[in-house]
């Protein structure tokens, strides 16, 4: 899909809607951003891709301090319209980028699932708050990656790849994007909304399923927290 995006504040106004709504406090557009309880913010980065379903947003935990708190990621959504599409952006990344997040901040275990550094399916060294796996597709086994994503643990397999990625950042955001079929298959990596070369060919090289007919897609989310930094932030006041 390729054309003009909406608005920079129409996708945020969707983006504080479902904010507000997971949170239950309220979240506006406000100076080109979607303005959230204390110090949250998130912004909407420029359109780099020129696909009008490619979204780069920015949670940032402390607009005080961005370049030290902000948590990107680019999402992406379908749909028969630009509305539809920007609609699934959103909502995928809510379910996935922004529930880790949340977690992080409201610690109380619903959104997001806690990994010790030292748990078999997490990352060594690192406490891992690991969003959730959001799927989609067509045929018959359109939902066959996003089951075996549930089933079996990723990090594993991807922390070898991303050691040196991870270096002493307090907090370090790790995308998973893969799937495909019909002859053709994605697998990406991304750290930091950067794309990472050697993550995303260990992500190929797993044995999640490649559907003959259709195609089978999951996206899931990690932040990578330091040990000492892995308690629960001071919240955020209206």
């Amino acid at each position: 899909m390729e054309g003009q995006r909406l608005a920079d504040d129409t996708v945020l106004g969707l983006v504080a809607a479902h904010l507000s709504a997971a949170m239950g406090r309220p979240w506006e557009v406000r100076d080109g951003m979607a303005k959230g309880p204390g110090s949250l913010a998130v912004l909407l980065g420029p359109d780099r891709t020129g696909r009008e379903d490619h979204l780069d947003l920015h949670f940032v935990l402390d607009v005080e301090r961005p370049d030290e708190t902000t948590i990107t990621d680019r999402t992406a959504g379908y749909g028969d319209t630009t509305e539809q599409a920007a609609e699934r952006a959103v909502r995928t990344w809510l379910d996935t980028t922004a529930a880790a997040v949340l977690e992080l901040l409201l610690q109380d275990g619903t959104r997001a699932a806690h990994l010790a550094p030292d748990d078999p399916d997490g990352f060594p060294g690192r406490h891992a708050v690991h969003g959730g796996i959001a799927g989609w597709g067509t045929g018959d086994d359109h939902e066959a990656v996003q089951r075996w994503a549930v089933r079996h643990a990723l990090l594993p397999y991807l922390a070898p790849a991303l050691k040196g990625a991870v270096g002493h950042e307090p907090l370090v955001g790790v995308k998973a994007f893969f799937g495909g079929g019909e002859g053709g298959e994605v697998a990406e990596v991304r750290v930091g909304g950067v794309h990472h070369a050697g993550a995303s060919r260990a992500l190929a090289a797993l044995d999640w399923p490649r559907p003959g007919a259709g195609v089978s897609y999951a996206r899931t989310f990690v932040l990578l927290v330091r040990p000492d930094d892995a308690g629960p932030p001071d919240p955020p006041s209206c």
